[in-house]
Formats: structure tokens, sequence, C-alpha cells
């Protein structure tokens, strides 16, 4: 077995997570009813957490590593790779019966020192980005069901990313413009046929430059044959009163090319005090912000995924990012109590089974037909 564990660990991980006091339903049942995965992005670290761990077997039906599938930790050293975390969330999930969406195989952060200060040619660069998407997307094949192949290619504008994969020294296709992309995800596809590969990016859930350079790319790749499965619209929203404008408009394109889109990463940032905590005012308009998002995706069956970037303000990244300005991000609290937002999101979920008693086998049939490419 690829994955060993200490007893004590297996028997956090076995814990059967209870209903939350005093709730009928949770995250995790409100979403299953509709036909929608609800996820979270995860720190394996934590998973000896008693209180983590329950809380996100009892909430969650799909889970994404936040780092430890990317490429500084995968492959530390050249041609060494680093299973490990990841295989910790591959059995946390396999323990609670989740799905796990494999996050990241190329972007143009977050990578090692040995990688981005080499002097390497573009020849040997398209080899060892050839040999790491294969090497890891084999070694999750038939355990993680979903992959960003690619993650953050686009500048606001529109415009491809400056990156080591495209242009310094990139890998000989600068001049192709998303020709680079192309083959990340041909040679993801050879390596597990099975998974589904997705683009993902942030600030690109409206209609704008940066997502009509993303519509135009997914385009081309269905004409052309590339195997592209989804898009996901990362959800980073940096303030209580900046609404998310034009998303269902936007995904609703993207559904005509024949594409599943997820929201994958979603926090509402808020202002905070020294303790972290967030006023009333804030914490209900940043609910107003979720439930619009949920209610959007649930009520759109090419809408498959709604995951959150982390699901405790415990935990959350923000605090650190802002130096303390902003936090209070997510759908529970640092105690792990659920806010507004976490009420908000259930409400939008039940309101979309009210609205069409079909969208749960409506969503099926969809992510059906983009499995049958």
């Amino acid at each position: 077995m690829k994955i060993k564990w200490h007893l004590s660990a297996l028997v956090i991980l076995s814990i059967l997570a209870g209903s939350m006091a005093g709730r009928a339903e949770t995250l995790r049942q409100a979403a299953e009813r509709i036909g929608l995965l609800v996820g979270t992005a995860v720190n394996p670290a934590l998973f000896s957490n008693p209180e983590y761990a329950r809380t996100l077997a009892r909430e969650f039906n799909m889970v994404e590593p936040e780092n430890v599938m990317k490429w500084r930790v995968t492959e530390p050293a050249k041609g060494k790779f680093n299973f490990g975390p990841g295989d910790q969330v591959v059995a946390f999930a396999g323990a609670h019966g989740m799905k796990v969406r494999g996050h990241n195989l190329l972007w143009g952060k977050f990578n090692p020192e040995w990688l981005t200060r080499g002097q390497f040619t573009p020849r040997e660069l398209r080899q060892m980005m050839k040999q790491h998407i294969q090497t890891v997307a084999r070694h999750y094949r038939g355990e993680v069901f979903a992959w960003d192949v690619v993650n953050e290619a686009f500048d606001s504008d529109g415009r491809l990313s400056h990156s080591i994969w495209l242009d310094r020294p990139g890998i000989g296709l600068a001049r192709q413009g998303t020709a680079y992309i192309a083959q990340a995800f041909r040679w993801a596809h050879q390596a597990d046929p099975h998974a589904l590969l997705f683009y993902n990016d942030y600030a690109a859930e409206g209609i704008d430059a940066k997502s009509n350079a993303i519509y135009a790319m997914v385009k081309k790749f269905k004409q052309e044959g590339i195997p592209i499965d989804g898009v996901g619209l990362q959800l980073h929203v940096v303030s209580s009163r900046a609404l998310p404008r034009g998303m269902a408009a936007n995904i609703r394109r993207l559904a005509k090319l024949g594409v599943e889109v997820q929201i994958t990463e979603m926090d509402v940032a808020l202002p905070i005090d020294s303790n972290g905590t967030a006023s009333a005012s804030e914490l209900s308009r940043q609910a107003k912000i979720y439930a619009k998002v949920a209610r959007t995706c649930a009520a759109i069956p090419a809408c498959t995924a709604f995951q959150t970037w982390g699901f405790t303000d415990r935990y959350s990244w923000l605090p650190a990012y802002t130096m303390g300005k902003k936090g209070a991000a997510l759908l529970l609290n640092a105690d792990y109590r659920p806010k507004p937002a976490y009420d908000a999101v259930i409400d939008a979920f039940r309101q979309a089974l009210q609205r069409d008693r079909q969208i749960k086998e409506r969503r099926i049939r969809f992510e059906q037909s983009v499995s049958e490419r």
C-alpha cells in the first residue's frame, strides 16, 4: 500500500460525524439532495485534530489539498517525488466517502527553487513538465476524480501571464498563445484518461476581459479536441460589498461549450479587529454574498461543485496574508460554530430543490454528457 498510518490516526479518521446540535441538516446533506459536491481545501497536518476531522467529515463530500499536491511539495528535488501528505488526503476522503479534487499540476507559482532558479533550456523544461504532470497524475489515478491541470495562467486584461512555462524560458511555445496549456491537458489526459480536467483561475467569475479570454481558450480547445472538461472559478471575494456580477451568464456560456463549472476556492474577506472578529453587519453582508453564489451554482446543472478555501476561520490564510487586516472569511468561526453564511448556503441549496425538483437528475445528466467526451 502507498499509505501507512499510525493507529492513533486511524482511530481519528474512523470517527463517524454526528449531526450538529440543533440543526436538522448539514451542508453535505443539503448538497447531496441536489446532486452537488460541496467541498473545502484541507491541510492533512490538521487531521489529527479531532474537531477538525469531525467537522470536515460531517459537512463536506469533497476535499482538495490546499498545498500538498502542488509542485513544491510533490517534487521538492528534481525527479524525487513526495506523495506522503497527498496520500493522507486521499486516505481521509476514502474513510469518509468523499471525493478528492487535485490541485494542481501546473502553475507559475509555488514551485521549488531548483526549478525556478535552474538554467534549463526549453527542451529540458518541456520534458520536466511532462514528467511531473504524468508522474503525479498516474500516482493518483483512480483516486483523484478531477484535477486543476493549469492554475492562474491569465492576467486581468486577458493576456497570458509571464511564467517559467510560457516564456522564462518557456517550453518553446510562447508564440503560440495557449499552446503550452493545451499540452499540459494532453499529458494529463494520457496519464489518467478518466479524471476530469479543469482550468482554474481567480477574478474570472463575471464577464470581463479575463473571463472572455478563458472562454475563448476553452472554445478553441473543444474545437481542437483538447481534453478539457471544466473551468474552476475561485471566488476569492475581497470585500463584503463586492457582490459578484454576471456569474450566471458566464457559467451558462461555458456550459454551452460542454464543460462543467465548479466554484473552487470561495471565501469572503471581512475587516477584523485585533481578536480576529468581524462585526455583525459585515457577517450579514458576507452571508448575502455566499447565498448569491450558492444559489447561482445550485440552480445551474453545469455547476457541479461548491467549494470553500478552508472551512473554519481558525485556519484561514487571509489574516496572515493581509497582516491582520482581514479575515473571518469562511462558513464556520474559529470555534467551529456556524456563521450566518453557513445557514445562507444551506438555505440556497434548499431553495434550488424547491424551485426545481429535477435539479439533481439534470445535474447528473450534464455530468454524464461531459464524462462521455
